[in-house]
Protein backbone atom coordinates (compact mmCIF):
# COMPACT_ATOMS: atom_id res chain seq x y z
CA UNK A 1 0.00 0.00 0.00
CA UNK A 2 1.25 3.30 -1.22
CA UNK A 3 -0.21 6.91 0.44
CA UNK A 4 -0.76 9.62 -1.51
CA UNK A 5 0.11 13.31 -0.52
CA UNK A 6 -0.61 16.25 -2.91
CA UNK A 7 2.09 19.25 -2.71
CA UNK A 8 2.36 22.29 -3.88
CA UNK A 9 6.06 22.62 -3.95
CA UNK A 10 8.43 19.12 -4.30
CA UNK A 11 11.65 20.96 -3.10
CA UNK A 12 10.24 21.99 -0.01
CA UNK A 13 8.00 18.90 0.24
CA UNK A 14 10.82 16.62 0.40
CA UNK A 15 12.67 18.70 2.56
CA UNK A 16 10.25 18.53 5.14
CA UNK A 17 9.36 14.73 5.01
CA UNK A 18 12.57 13.85 4.63
CA UNK A 19 14.59 16.63 7.35
CA UNK A 20 11.83 17.09 9.82
CA UNK A 21 9.74 14.05 9.42
CA UNK A 22 12.65 11.53 9.37
CA UNK A 23 11.75 9.72 5.74
CA UNK A 24 14.27 8.50 3.33
CA UNK A 25 14.16 9.86 0.02
CA UNK A 26 13.65 6.50 -2.54
CA UNK A 27 13.21 8.04 -6.12
CA UNK A 28 12.62 11.36 -7.40
CA UNK A 29 11.21 12.07 -11.23
CA UNK A 30 13.86 13.35 -13.33
CA UNK A 31 13.84 15.81 -16.01
CA UNK A 32 10.44 17.17 -17.11
CA UNK A 33 8.89 15.21 -14.42
CA UNK A 34 10.77 16.50 -11.44
CA UNK A 35 8.34 18.21 -9.97
CA UNK A 36 5.23 15.88 -10.39
CA UNK A 37 6.38 12.78 -8.44
CA UNK A 38 9.18 11.53 -5.65
CA UNK A 39 8.90 8.41 -3.61
CA UNK A 40 9.65 8.27 0.30
CA UNK A 41 9.93 5.72 3.02
CA UNK A 42 8.23 6.76 6.67
CA UNK A 43 8.60 4.42 9.15
CA UNK A 44 7.71 0.92 7.17
CA UNK A 45 4.90 3.00 5.01
CA UNK A 46 5.47 3.98 0.90
CA UNK A 47 5.23 7.91 0.47
CA UNK A 48 4.04 9.29 -3.05
CA UNK A 49 4.61 12.61 -3.48
CA UNK A 50 2.73 14.35 -6.36
CA UNK A 51 1.88 17.01 -7.53
CA UNK A 52 -1.92 17.11 -8.89
CA UNK A 53 -3.57 18.97 -11.65
CA UNK A 54 -6.45 20.36 -9.60
CA UNK A 55 -6.77 20.80 -5.49
CA UNK A 56 -9.85 19.68 -3.29
CA UNK A 57 -10.79 22.19 -1.29
CA UNK A 58 -11.84 20.28 1.71
CA UNK A 59 -9.08 20.49 4.65
CA UNK A 60 -8.94 16.51 5.96
CA UNK A 61 -6.49 14.73 7.35
CA UNK A 62 -5.50 11.78 4.40
CA UNK A 63 -2.83 10.86 6.36
CA UNK A 64 -2.54 9.77 9.54
CA UNK A 65 0.92 8.28 11.71
CA UNK A 66 0.17 5.45 14.00
CA UNK A 67 2.51 5.65 16.93
CA UNK A 68 2.69 3.71 20.27
CA UNK A 69 3.24 6.88 22.54
CA UNK A 70 1.55 10.48 21.55
CA UNK A 71 3.35 12.41 23.77
CA UNK A 72 6.95 12.11 23.08
CA UNK A 73 6.11 11.75 18.96
CA UNK A 74 4.24 15.29 18.97
CA UNK A 75 7.14 16.73 21.68
CA UNK A 76 9.80 15.34 18.69
CA UNK A 77 8.41 16.65 15.81
CA UNK A 78 7.54 20.33 17.91
CA UNK A 79 11.28 20.47 18.67
CA UNK A 80 11.90 20.55 14.61
CA UNK A 81 9.64 23.03 14.23
CA UNK A 82 6.37 21.92 13.54
CA UNK A 83 3.30 23.71 14.72
CA UNK A 84 0.31 21.81 15.96
CA UNK A 85 -3.30 23.12 15.93
CA UNK A 86 -5.13 23.27 18.81
CA UNK A 87 -6.39 20.43 20.01
CA UNK A 88 -10.50 20.39 20.36
CA UNK A 89 -12.85 18.52 22.61
CA UNK A 90 -14.19 15.01 20.87
CA UNK A 91 -16.94 14.61 23.75
CA UNK A 92 -17.70 15.47 27.49
CA UNK A 93 -14.35 13.39 28.64
CA UNK A 94 -11.70 14.09 26.12
CA UNK A 95 -8.69 15.84 28.45
CA UNK A 96 -6.86 18.13 26.51
CA UNK A 97 -2.89 18.29 26.65
CA UNK A 98 -1.72 21.14 24.87
CA UNK A 99 -2.02 20.03 20.87
CA UNK A 100 -3.21 16.59 22.20
CA UNK A 101 -6.96 15.32 22.80
CA UNK A 102 -7.27 12.44 24.97
CA UNK A 103 -10.20 10.34 24.92
CA UNK A 104 -11.11 6.69 26.03
CA UNK A 105 -10.84 5.22 22.22
CA UNK A 106 -7.50 7.06 21.64
CA UNK A 107 -5.23 10.70 21.47
CA UNK A 108 -4.76 12.77 18.30
CA UNK A 109 -3.24 15.74 17.50
CA UNK A 110 -3.11 17.31 13.93
CA UNK A 111 -0.78 19.75 12.30
CA UNK A 112 0.16 20.99 8.43
CA UNK A 113 2.92 19.73 6.20
CA UNK A 114 5.19 22.62 4.40
CA UNK A 115 2.31 22.25 1.72
CA UNK A 116 -0.66 23.19 3.84
CA UNK A 117 -1.80 19.14 3.80
CA UNK A 118 -3.57 18.50 7.25
CA UNK A 119 -1.62 15.46 9.50
CA UNK A 120 -3.36 13.52 12.01
CA UNK A 121 -0.35 11.63 14.69
CA UNK A 122 -2.56 8.87 16.30
CA UNK A 123 -2.48 6.51 19.88
CA UNK A 124 -4.61 3.89 19.88
CA UNK A 125 -6.24 3.48 23.34
CA UNK A 126 -8.26 -0.45 22.48
CA UNK A 127 -6.12 -3.24 21.97
CA UNK A 128 -6.59 -4.16 18.34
Amino acid sequence: MVTLIPVKNMNRAVKFYTKTLGGKKLERARGAMKNFWAGLKLGDHDVWLITPEKWEKRNLAYTTFLVKSIKPFVHGLMKKGVKFQRAEKMGPKTKIDGPIAHDEFGASAFFKDSEGNVLMVWQNMIPM
